[in-house]
């Protein structure tokens, strides 16, 4: 039964939604909509009241580990900055990337090959501290290596997550299939999602693309931090471009070591614990090689810089994300401080499960639109095992193979859940190395996905 408060979840949604697309900062829409619902589930306006700062508090718990990777790397980027280590270190791979599409190309290359076996969290940093600048430098504007990242990270190589399988396995256990034979459909529909999202991207930006010039990656430092840019180059410099990118590499040497030849696993969390907490352990080493009596102010002011910047970037997602958090029953009993854990909008996905015709195209499109919906809360695979249920329920009434709807779901609830079209998932830490707005690397990444999704489910419609 749904009652009021799912009416008002629902109403959010499509506010919030609605908001983003007129290109509004939608942080008020998510703090009214969170205390209506809270005094509309609790029955008293100061619950409500409390639900809208419990919200954030819960949202920025669980998003505090993606500020925090934002901050350290921005001090890091500081540190070496301040002794020039930084236009030291993008020399070598400038003389790949002599233009912004050549750039543009690599940087998708690298973050899918890194986001495919440890996800896109520890690859995000990798590629923004290293790739990113050189990139900006070539001429590609800071908005397209943000959408290269996203697209090809949260998006190609985790809706597949072909390697690790967390995904697939969700869906086909759900959906009471195998699990490789979801993983292989899976992955020929996040490649043809993919390769159709990064062409429009493409298209759509190329003619931002600027010549190679160092006046852009300059630029794009601005108001990041104090430190003056023509600062002369020594021993120093020199050792720390050589230093930082091995030592980065090194943990992609180990990272790929314990893939494949040990029973360990570095992917998501820990390897980006890997990777932030190198970068705390170089931020000292680099101050105490250029200022070693002034390496404890250096160290503590970058990262207050860095923690400054995460959070002036990113704040305003924590309210949003509470909204949505909401909706998911693993976080409502705590913002709502009540025994009971609603699931707002699982019930209402749920609900209006039965209105899908029973037919193979309107299936797949239906529970494509049923996995884009559960995506919403910010988490990619929370609403696999209702998309896999889904797609075991419908796939012999339908005539379509309970695998590749399941495969659709996935589809559905990756992309948009897991970073490329809301700005309260971990599309933040793509904001955050590359200095744009979350909100406008929605914009832009919005219609090539949407289109690049489609093309997928009607590809799977008619050969799967």
């Amino acid at each position: 039964m749904l009652t009021l408060p799912h009416w008002l979840y629902l109403f959010g949604m499509l506010l919030i939604i609605g908001t983003m697309l007129f290109r509004k900062n939608v942080v008020v829409p998510a703090i009214i909509m969170t205390f209506l619902l809270g005094v509309a589930y609790t029955g008293a306006i100061t619950t409500g009241v409390q639900t809208v700062f419990s919200a954030s508090l819960i949202a920025a718990g669980e998003l505090f580990s993606i500020f925090l990777i934002i901050a350290v790397m921005s001090a890091l980027l500081q540190g070496l900055e301040a002794i020039g280590a930084n236009k030291q270190m993008i020399q070598p791979i400038g003389k790949i990337m002599i233009n912004g599409h050549i750039s543009y190309l690599i940087i998708i290359l690298v973050t899918y090959i890194i986001s495919l076996f440890f996800w896109p969290t520890p690859a995000v940093p990798l590629v923004g501290a290293l790739l990113l600048p050189v990139a900006i430098r070539a001429g590609l504007p800071p908005i397209a290596g943000a959408a290269a990242i996203v697209l090809a990270g949260q998006g190609m190589a985790l809706s597949s997550d072909y390697m690790i399988q967390i995904a697939p396995m969700l869906s086909a256990t759900a959906a009471g299939v195998e699990v490789q034979a979801v993983a292989d459909q899976a992955l020929i529909l996040s490649l043809l999602t993919g390769i159709t999202a990064i062409l429009l991207a493409y298209l759509f930006l190329k003619r931002h693309i600027k010549r190679k010039d160092d006046r852009h990656l300059t630029k794009w430092m601005q108001g990041v931090t104090q430190i003056k840019t023509d600062v002369p180059v020594t021993w120093k410099s020199k050792l720390f471009a050589f230093v930082v990118p091995l030592c980065f590499l090194l943990v992609v040497g180990y990272m790929l070591y314990t893939a494949f030849f040990t029973n360990l696993s570095l992917e998501g969390g820990a390897g980006a614990a890997l990777v932030g907490g190198l970068a705390l352990l170089l931020l000292i080493l680099t101050s105490l090689v250029h200022k070693p009596k002034q390496v404890f102010d250096s160290v503590s002011d970058h990262l207050i810089d860095g923690f400054l910047f995460a959070f002036k970037a990113m704040g305003p997602v924590i309210p949003i994300a509470g909204f949505f958090f909401l909706g998911s029953s693993d976080f409502s009993s705590a913002i709502l401080q009540t025994d009971a854990s609603p699931a707002f909008l699982f019930e209402l996905v749920s609900a209006g499960q039965p209105f899908i015709p029973e037919s193979g195209g309107w299936t797949a499109f239906g529970i494509l639109l049923i996995g884009m919906i559960t995506g919403l809360d910010g988490s990619g695979f929370s609403g696999l095992p209702l998309t896999g249920a889904l797609a075991g329920a419908l796939g012999p009434v339908s005539g379509m193979d309970p695998v590749t709807l399941a495969a659709i779901g996935q589809m559905g609830a990756v992309w948009v859940g897991g970073g490329t079209l809301i700005a309260w998932s971990s599309l933040v830490a793509v904001a955050g190395v590359s200095r744009v707005p979350a909100q406008e690397i929605v914009r832009v990444c919005f219609l090539p996905v949407i289109i690049g999704l489609i093309v997928s489910t009607l590809f799977a419609v008619l050969f799967f």
